[in-house]
């Protein structure tokens, strides 16, 4: 055996022998950034952050013949990180509204892959399961893009204790049910969340259908497949089908051809990641003229860019409102916490209520 060879087995034995004591220490590093997401909400998977960090190591490679085989190698070290979090992930206890099947349950699992969804009879439930430590995250919806907003939620929001840490869209695909066996021209009634109803109001008008409300889609499918009538029809997802032995009798009902549902994972902390880079404040505006117009100015001055404004009751309060707005940026910058200051002196109430990654889409 030459000396050449021995050498480069003696280097290539104490690099693999620092590589596997390095090894060790970055994936115990990963369980402390799994033990960060899991204490905010957030989800394994940072694309934007991802992306980073293969870009900078790679970087550090001068070698251009070696550079793409290190992009590779770093790749897979992140899949092997991120296949680490997913399995402490199991214990991850994720609260959300209705029954499996529920979009709520699907959006669920795609944030949160492979952790424990728990869930609860409305919103308020699920809500109150991640407040008195029974589950670490909800995730519930707030808008549709058909309609609109999901007031409950909000309501809970502005109300609550726990922040938004994270905003999801999930494209939504309303579909009719039925029992194995029946044809569209067996279904009389169709059983549905009133939301989902409204989204296939031209198609059940043309059908000229009964329609029952229920707590929300998944409840819907469940309940037709134990009465077993042919003469009733469910609107929920094609995965709901699957689940409770339903067929699909027809796909895609819904009116707008964009149906998405944007899913708030709150928790009991306020994250603050790179990746997180709007915000959602919450105020009510003394009750003088022109107070919600100095408010809006003030966000304004500051150079924040408002991509949502809405406005909603307040409970016991007749004809008197709360405001939801998301803003373009954080407010942990100095701008943002002059914004803060100036905005206390013109509301009454005013919360920050978390931050969320525009466009995620799930």
């Amino acid at each position: 055996m030459s000396d050449k060879l021995n050498e480069a087995r003696e280097i290539i034995n104490r690099v693999d022998a620092q590589m596997a004591e390095l090894f060790v220490q970055r994936m115990k590093a990963a369980e402390m950034v799994f033990e960060h997401k899991k204490e905010y909400g957030l989800p394994i998977f940072d694309a934007a952050r991802e992306e980073a960090v293969i870009e900078k190591n790679t970087a550090l490679i001068e070698e251009e013949i070696y550079k793409g085989y290190y992009f590779e190698y770093i790749k897979h070290l992140m899949d092997v990180s991120k296949e680490y979090q997913y399995r402490l992930q199991n214990g991850l206890k994720v609260a959300y509204s209705g029954v499996p099947g529920a979009f709520a349950h699907i959006a669920a699992g795609k944030i949160f892959p492979d952790s424990d969804r728990i869930s609860h009879r409305d919103f308020k439930a699920a809500y109150n399961a991640v407040v008195n430590g029974e589950a670490n995250v909800a995730v519930l919806p707030i808008e549709n893009s058909y309609a609109g907003e999901v007031g409950k939620t909000i309501d809970l929001i502005f109300t609550g204790s726990l922040f938004i840490n994270g905003i999801y869209e999930l494209e939504i695909h309303q579909n009719l049910l039925g029992i194995q066996g029946s044809t569209v021209d067996d279904i009389r009634k169709i059983i549905s969340h009133p939301q989902a109803l409204s989204q296939c109001h031209d198609y059940i008008k043309l059908r000229g259908f009964e329609v029952e409300e229920a707590n929300n889609t998944a409840i819907a499918a469940k309940t037709i497949a134990e009465l077993n009538d042919k003469s009733l029809g469910a609107i929920a997802s094609a995965e709901t089908a699957k689940l409770y032995g339903l067929k699909v009798l027809e796909a895609d009902i819904h009116t707008s051809g964009e149906n998405t549902t944007r899913f708030a994972v709150l928790s009991k902390v306020r994250a603050a990641a790179p990746s997180l880079t709007s915000s959602v404040l919450m105020f009510t505006v003394k009750n003088e003229a022109g107070s919600l117009a100095n408010a809006i100015s003030i966000i304004g001055k500051y150079g924040y860019n408002m991509t949502a404004l809405r406005s909603r009751p307040l409970r016991k309060h007749s004809w008197q409102y709360y405001f939801y707005i998301e803003i373009d940026g954080t407010t942990d910058t100095e701008d943002g916490r002059k914004m803060i200051a100036e905005l206390n002196d013109v509301c009454d109430k005013l919360k920050v209520a978390g931050t969320f990654a525009p466009h995620s889409e799930i």
